[in-house]
């Protein structure tokens, strides 16, 4: 044997320096290409990290908050027994920062309201009145501190600088050292970001009433695109006759898949809440918006689940005397089913976090308590998002970090679910 080939009219010595050369060169150009493409993964990798870095950073202190431990004496004579809501919360508030604080005058006993959160006798009252039989006795109850001494206790006020660029003055940080001195000042999980709806006050706000819409709108979303989707995507991929008419629709479906989300929260402000009047910021004409919006996803994930199923399916079915309508209903849809959950999955996700249609339907009116059914007025977890970080106060930017983190938890878990989904129901031939 030589060490030469043919190639095209004439011979090749492999060893010689040209073809060493040209053998270094390809080398050379896939060590770049490999190069390349760990650079590309590490810079992803690195800037999906600054982001979550940034976001636990900033709202991890949302996880935790300032209360004020009192023992308050539920005094018979300012409260009423028979109306628990009728009652001098505000002064038993009062008396028992006099007690703790013993040697105060008025200015600096109005100082010490001032650490607990505004609504603190609100807080009392509630309690008293869905526990009548504390009248007359004295209770420990733990009260939000306000969010100017919740981010002195966070580290976030710096003491030493100068008194006017605080939101704290010394008067107040001397009379909550005092009260953390007597141990009544702790830090504790904060229950009240996941079970309270939103408040002017950070130290109240919550996600409940944005969880809820957004489970309400997301219902709604699923009840309408599901079965619409599904049904279209049979009907063009398994009955449609193949002509210009269906091609001309199955080009505006595609169309459709990338149009941006805002052009649908345009379509549903001037269609649903114009020309139907239905309830403006209710999780039924939000529902229906994101539904529009999802639709033509799931038409295209539903159609590509039909393709992946093998012919050899349909063509046994049909040799053993099953009906069209019999092959697709009982053999093609349940093998694409995974295929058709997963994709389903994915663009509830995706709706979940859409922003623009839901605030052009005014899902993101200040609402304090969650809704009640599909027509009351509610906010969803991204809207909820975008009021926090439009507001100045300290607090909400914490809070607006820890619910992007929220949302991203939700997200991630649809996620998993999809991947189970398919994991578990996938089947392969």
């Amino acid at each position: 044997m030589t060490d030469t080939a043919l190639v095209g009219a004439g011979p090749i010595d492999w060893t010689s320096p040209e073809a060493e050369a040209r053998r270094r060169g390809r080398r050379a150009a896939e060590s770049r290409l490999r190069i390349y493409g760990l650079v590309a993964i590490a810079t992803a990798l690195g800037l999906l990290a600054i982001l979550v870095g940034s976001l636990v950073l900033n709202g991890y202190r949302a996880f935790t908050q300032t209360q004020i431990a009192l023992e308050i004496f539920v005094d018979p004579g300012a409260v009423d027994a028979a109306d628990p809501s009728d009652g001098e919360y505000r002064e038993l508030i009062t008396a028992t920062l006099a007690g703790v604080l013993p040697g105060v005058d008025a200015a600096e006993l109005r100082a010490a309201r001032d650490i607990l959160t505004r609504n603190a006798h609100f807080i009392l009252r509630d309690y008293v009145v869905a526990n009548p039989s504390v009248i007359g006795t004295t209770i420990r109850l733990a009260i939000p501190a306000s969010d100017p001494y919740d981010q002195l206790a966070k580290g976030l006020v710096e003491r030493d600088s100068d008194e006017g660029r605080r939101r704290v003055d010394d008067r107040g940080i001397a009379l909550f050292d005092r009260l953390a001195e007597q141990g009544l000042v702790a830090q504790r999980f904060n229950s009240a970001l996941f079970f309270n709806a939103d408040s002017r006050f950070p130290e109240l706000a919550g996600l409940s009433g944005a969880v809820v819409g957004s489970f309400f709108a997301l219902a709604v979303c699923f009840i309408l695109s599901f079965p619409i989707g599904i049904a279209a995507a049979v009907y063009l991929e398994e009955f449609a006759p193949k002509n210009k008419w269906t091609d001309v629709i199955e080009v505006n479906i595609n169309n459709l898949a990338a149009v941006p989300s805002i052009v649908f929260g345009l379509l549903g402000l001037a269609v649903f809440l114009g020309w139907f009047g239905m309830p403006r910021s209710a999780p039924l004409v939000g529902g229906m918006v994101l539904a529009l919006m999802t639709l033509p996803t799931m038409i295209i994930v539903t159609r590509a689940a039909l393709k992946a199923v093998p012919p050899s399916i349909r063509e046994a079915a049909l040799g053993v005397g099953a009906s069209k309508h019999e092959v697709v209903m009982h053999h093609v849809l349940p093998l694409a089913l995974p295929g058709i959950l997963t994709g389903t999955i994915i663009g509830l996700a995706q709706a979940l976090g859409e922003t623009a249609p839901l605030l052009l339907i005014g899902m993101n009116a200040f609402i304090t308590s969650p809704p009640g059914g599909l027509l009351d007025p509610a906010t969803a977890l991204p809207t909820q998002i975008f009021i926090w970080a439009d507001s100045p106060e300290r607090g909400f930017v914490a809070r607006t970090s820890a619910g992007i983190l929220v949302l991203l938890g939700f997200l991630i878990l649809m996620n998993l679910i999809a991947i189970l989904l398919r994991n578990r129901l996938e089947r392969k031939w």
